[in-house]
């Protein structure tokens, strides 16, 4: 049973945080794998804008586990197979090659170089609600 928008808690997801100990090597890795420059760029946060939600960078990693030990969150790609190309040609390392998961589905995820999982997923059915 859908609820009205006003009386749900979650409204969806806005920000994942990536920590970032060498920030200004982590803000030229991101800037060249999402084609585009960071709108909020301070030494204590990193963030951009991709797709209407935030990828922020963080250099304090002491709140969070992050790496290995955090939450995969998948981004959304066309073609999953020539993302995970592309980022392993960008420095990432390979974690679990591109898989077809039922109905089209195609989910792969990486390494950054500094130890965060990064997920791509491709999902025909997916699609963002209109604003």
């Amino acid at each position: 049973m859908s609820q009205p928008a006003a009386s749900r808690h979650l409204l969806g997801l806005r920000t994942v945080i990536y920590h970032a100990p060498d920030l200004d090597k982590a803000k030229a890795w991101y800037s060249s794998v999402l084609g585009i420059g960071p709108y909020f760029d301070h030494p204590f946060y990193v963030g951009y804008n991709v797709g209407g939600y935030e990828l922020g960078l963080d250099p304090d990693a002491s709140p969070a586990p992050g790496g290995n030990a955090g939450s995969v969150t998948y981004w959304g790609v066309s073609d999953a197979q020539a993302a995970f190309d592309r980022l392993i040609s960008l420095g990432a390392t390979g974690r679990s090659a591109p898989q077809d998961v039922g109905g089209g589905i195609r989910v792969a995820s990486v390494l950054d170089p500094f130890g965060n999982i990064l997920g791509i997923i491709q999902n025909p059915h997916f699609k963002l609600p209109e604003a």
